[in-house]
């Protein structure tokens, strides 16, 4: 079939296998071509088929040589539909780690289940023996409870109060003004419910329990926290409370895990097109300010270059991890930098429908958003007949 991009709002619905594998191997190419990491050795990845996820399992396998385990939530073609993005992402890096001879795996499945969480830990025992490095990267709208069988429902608000500020339609150009009601108890309840650490915390415990995590494993959360332009709807909103949860949660693990030689981290990362970040009102034009910003001063880094540096210069280059006064490890260094920020900021004063390729990276933008999903990839006929039937190599 010929597959062409379909949207709805800041969804794509469709996905191409080879643009996908084509931007998966780029980041390929990229990872090969820095220093070895020295590093974890065998590696589980909750998260594993898209963004930041994605990106921790190509720089464990292709830097560090380490053996890998993909777990994630995506679906196969069916029909006239095709696979979704993450499903040809994760295809194409099976059969990358199997051509360099290193061992991967991928469940797909409900990583907040038990069912999935004994899949993995049954899979760790046979394949690997113990993991080293546990990456926690879920993004997920909703969950379902494993022990009490309730479902939860993230939202995107703010709290105390409505936030009203500029937004942007990247599919159109269109600046405007986006108001959002504040959440309520609930609404904060079920958010932190899907998106704190309670999650990565029935991991990090079942591991452990069944002797499957080594006693001086590493284990990782992402996280964000963004200027004061976005604090109203993320850091201070419902998401920033999940996040606080998060940050919580690592602590305890910390201190869990430490007295057998383990840490636990949360990384703040730098603001990046992601699924997950398109959905946010405001960020999206965030997000095109500060990339014209950062171009222009040459510090510009995707997921791979993100990942990259936290693994080679923070969790595996040193003997003592570099972190923040709340213990936070700081990837989004670059962009916070004072001069980034005073600069974006007087470009966000000034942004309009009027003006916004011109101040911009709009355009970078929305490009980047569609190679999410496979699409505008340099090198690829996207007129040619292609199969969207695509087998993952190692799929339990």
């Amino acid at each position: 079939m010929i597959i062409q991009p379909k949207t709805r709002g800041f969804i794509c619905t469709t996905a191409h296998p080879e643009g996908c594998a084509q931007q998966v191997q780029r980041q390929i190419d990229y990872v090969s071509a820095q220093p070895a990491i020295t590093g974890p050795k065998n590696v589980l990845v909750i998260g594993a088929s898209t963004g930041y996820g994605l990106a921790s399992r190509i720089v464990s396998s292709f830097a560090a040589g380490a053996n890998t385990i993909g777990v994630y939530f995506d679906k196969a073609a069916e029909g006239a539909r095709t696979a979704s993005a993450g499903w040809y992402n994760s295809a194409a890096f099976e059969d990358a780690a199997a051509a360099a001879g290193r061992k991967s795996y991928s469940i797909v499945g409900d990583a907040f289940s038990d069912e999935i969480k004994a899949k993995t830990i049954d899979l760790i025992r046979t394949e690997l023996g113990q993991i080293d490095l546990v990456v926690y990267s879920v993004a997920s709208p909703r969950r379902t409870h494993p022990k009490t069988g309730e479902t939860f429902s993230s939202v995107i608000k703010p709290l105390g109060g409505t936030y009203t500020n500029k937004t942007v339609n990247f599919h159109s150009g269109e600046v405007s003004q986006a108001t959002i009601e504040p959440a309520t108890e609930d609404e904060l309840r079920q958010t932190i419910a899907v998106m704190g650490g309670e999650d990565w915390q029935m991991w990090i415990d079942e591991l452990s329990a069944a002797g499957a995590l080594a006693e001086d494993a590493t284990t990782v959360a992402y996280s964000y926290i963004g200027p004061e332009i976005t604090h109203a709807v993320y850091r201070e909103g419902t998401i920033g409370a999940a996040k606080n949860d998060l940050e919580a949660t690592a602590k305890r693990l910390n201190e869990q895990l430490g007295a057998a030689g383990g840490r636990a981290f949360v990384s703040v990362n730098k603001a990046l097109v992601t699924q997950s970040s398109s959905a946010i009102p405001v960020v999206p034009l965030y997000i095109s300010a500060l990339y014209k910003v950062m171009k222009e001063k040459g510090i510009h880094e995707g997921c791979i270059e993100q990942m990259y540096r936290l693994f080679s210069e923070r969790l595996y280059g040193s003997s003592e991890t570099a972190v923040d006064e709340k213990g936070l490890i700081r990837v989004d260094d670059w962009e916070m930098r004072p001069e980034i920020q005073a600069e974006v900021a007087d470009v966000w004063a000034k942004l309009s429908t009027e003006n916004v390729y011109e101040l911009s990276d709009l355009e970078g933008y929305r490009r980047e958003f569609f190679q999410l999903f496979g699409f505008e990839t340099d090198g690829i006929d996207y007129e040619a007949d292609v199969n969207p039937e695509i087998n993952i190599h190692n799929l339990r």
